[in-house]
């Protein structure tokens, strides 16, 4: 884009109580809209429509007699004096040099986004101050009276305290949508920016509606911002993505957006508080709000932003109280923070094209719209662990980001960092287990080590991560809910003094310090620490793997704990949650169908749960094909075991089931489990065999 020259204010009008004269660039896409919402305004005497500029003409009769009609804004401000306000409904990429050219005329009304690029913000700015004009911007969700209510119960404590904040997009756009004009779905055209994607164009108040509740105005008001920009649409911008954004107070935000669902759904932020949620339907000005207290939902009306800024105008013009005009609701200045996401989009690497055996087509010719295959499941889980769609391993995502100098597990040449990989014997070798450092992590996950995704030979997938129902769940690991008052399972905590869980500012982290990796071996040297930074404890964590037969293999998990300091470790059940003994080895599975659990004389959840037994065995029909995972402990480890089914697929050895484990400073304890990853539903008879000759097996 060339230089844009800063314009020098014009003499202002007189003062008088007419009705506002307005201008409006642009009368079709959503100009149409500002059409009609004017032509409410004239009628109740509050404008006067006196010109447009387009060079496609209105239809005939869509204007107000005497509305003069121009092909461009230089011909509109030429023959068309006393401008008080222009409103600015072009595209994107014409929205800088036409509201530089506007500006020392008449104040402004501008679409969003504002601008293309956080540079042409910066020379708005400066250009709106030097000419002494007011500019709105067209976030219309702002004017929601809903924000106000929010402000209000978050000052209240109605949710507790502010924990983090998403947002949920899910529409519908066809190949029309897409050749609607030369700029659609452009990241830049003929040298100019445009930066159409679904953040920035069709869902940004998406992202608009969640900065202003987290109270991000400016551009100084946001730590950071990480893109993970995809298209399922032959486009050059994004239609689905997820924008992660942490404020300089360190909220966290995360804006999972997409224009391939099966279905629209009207955007909602989502509000996570300590003691409850709130759920904000912005197009609808729809408030819900949970908590312990009660659960209450309101609509509210809207202050319409055209109205907005002639007031302002008004009371700055005619002052009868306050010698201050009332602030506007959405200021351009207050767009900074928007502007630094947009900026963030802008500058990214080009969205990755989803592979087509993600992607089902709908329709035919330009009413066909791509439906990504599970997308709606992947925004959920994206906004509930704050996550990227690259962490979350979704398969047309790209590979998240991995540490190259870190030692990996049994990784031959070819293999992948971080893998298990294991020789089949037939001359192929197969990713069985991934190593995630768990670094990148949400605060509230617990950040920590874990293998996922675990797989059979026949490439079954029998791990899970990051799941929307909980999203600290992860993979196949070790964790505790409480050593010393420090969470390192993640999500709330259990108090005894509560008797209930609570969302507590207590999570720890377990950081790699070393690592020794060999051929189906990875040896890692782990610290267990506070929030403040303090170890609680050593680990020294042993995983191995090695193949049984053709449809068999063994991976054996082994930790010994060493107490830095006096520890007590504990969780759920030693604190008095009768039956959520969980803590120690755990395993997520994913989603499976026609799911069995048993133990040598046990069937079921219920009766297999807490239950102690020499093996447990899981089979079901997974998303890739059927499968068993056979979990055994040594005789002298035999913790009970923790089953869940029914409200989600899990596996646990309880460390600390019914009463805590305490340590000295510089005792340890020692804990491995076995488990044989079958590709096949086994009956208790094979299981039985399998795990008899486990003794050798370990060896």
């Amino acid at each position: 884009m060339g230089t844009l020259s800063t314009p020098v204010p014009a003499e202002r009008k007189q003062p008088s109580h007419e009705p506002s004269r307005v201008a409006l660039v642009g009368v079709h896409g959503f100009g149409a809209h500002h059409l009609q919402n004017l032509e409410r305004l004239q009628a109740n005497g509050v404008v006067r429509l006196v010109a447009v500029a387009d060079p496609n003409p209105p239809t005939p009769g869509a204007l107000p007699p005497g509305t003069g009609v121009f092909s461009n804004l230089d011909e509109l401000l030429a023959g068309t004096p006393a401008l008080d306000l222009v409103i600015v409904a072009t595209p994107i990429q014409t929205h800088a040099q036409l509201a530089l050219t506007t500006l020392p005329h008449a104040d402004l009304y501008l679409e969003k986004p504002p601008v293309a690029s956080l540079a042409d913000f910066n020379r708005l700015q400066e250009a709106a101050t030097a000419a002494g004009r007011s500019v709105q911007v067209g976030f219309q969700s702002l004017g929601s009276r809903g924000l106000q209510a929010i402000e209000d119960l978050l000052a209240v404590g109605e949710i507790g305290t502010l924990l983090g904040i998403s947002a949920t997009g899910r529409w519908v756009r066809d190949r029309a949508y897409y050749k609607r004009s030369r700029w659609a779905g452009k990241r830049s055209l003929d040298g100019i920016d445009v930066v159409d994607g679904v953040a920035t164009n069709p869902l940004a108040h998406a992202i608009a509606t969640a900065l202003r509740i987290a109270g991000a105005r400016t551009v100084d008001d946001l730590a950071s911002v990480e893109t993970d920009l995809y298209r399922a649409n032959d486009i050059e911008s994004d239609d689905t993505s997820v924008i992660r954004i942490r404020t300089a107070a360190g909220l966290p935000i995360t804006c999972a957006l997409t224009l391939c669902a099966a279905e629209s759904v009207e955007p909602y932020i989502t509000l996570q508080g300590s003691e409850g949620t709130a759920v904000f339907h912005y197009t609808e000005d729809r408030l819900g709000v949970s908590s312990a207290a009660r659960e209450r939902e309101t609509v509210y009306s809207r202050v319409d932003l055209t109205e907005d800024l002639l007031e302002h105008r008004r009371q700055q013009r005619f002052p009868q109280g306050p010698p201050t005009a009332a602030p506007l609701i959405s200021p351009l200045a207050d767009s900074g923070a928007f502007m630094r996401v947009l900026e963030a989009i802008r500058t990214a690497e080009s969205p990755a094209l989803i592979p087509e055996q993600y992607v089902a087509w709908e329709g035919e010719g330009d009413a066909a719209r791509a439906v990504i295959v599970g997308i709606e499941e992947a925004l959920e889980r994206a906004t509930a662990a704050h996550a990227t769609f690259s962490e979350l391993g979704l398969p047309w995502a790209r590979p998240a980001a991995v540490d190259v100098e870190r030692p990996v597990l049994g990784l031959p040449d070819g293999g992948e960092p971080g893998a298990s990989v294991i020789e089949t014997g037939q001359g192929a070798a197969v990713v069985l287990a991934t190593v995630q450092s768990g670094a990148g992590l949400a605060a509230r996950l617990s950040p920590r080590p874990y293998l996922h995704p675990v797989r059979s030979l026949g490439g079954v997938k029998v791990t899970d991560h990051l799941p929307a129902d909980h999203p600290w769940h992860l993979g196949a690991g070790f964790a505790l809910q409480d050593v010393n008052g420090t969470n390192f399972w993640g999500g709330k905590t259990y108090t005894r003094a509560a008797g209930r869980y609570e969302e507590r500012q207590d999570h720890g982290r377990i950081i790699e310090l070393s690592a020794a990796s060999g051929p189906g071996l990875l040896e890692q040297e782990l610290s267990w620490q506070a929030p403040d930074g303090t170890e609680l404890l050593r680990e020294r964590r042993t995983t191995r793997s090695r193949l049984i037969d053709p449809r068999t293999w063994q991976l054996d998990l082994a930790t010994e704990l060493t107490a830095v300091v006096d520890s007590s470790l504990g969780g759920p059940g030693s604190n008095g949650a009768a039956g959520s003994g969980y803590g120690g080895f755990f395993w997520r599975l994913p989603a499976c169908a026609e799911a069995e659990v048993f133990t040598a004389d046990r069937h079921g959840e219920p009766d297999v749960h807490g239950s102690a037994s020499p093996w447990l065995a899981w089979t079901a029909d997974f998303p890739e094909g059927p499968a068993s995972l056979v979990f055994a402990a040594p005789d002298a480890e035999q913790d009970p075991w923790f089953v869940r089914m029914s409200d989600y697929p899990a596996v646990g050895s309880a460390l600390a089931w019914d009463r805590p484990v305490e340590l000295a400073a510089g005792e340890s304890l020692v804990r491995s489990m076995s488990v044989w990853i079958v590709d096949a539903k086994l009956s208790p008879a094979e299981v039985a065999k399998l795990t008899a000759a486990r003794g050798s097996a370990a060896q």
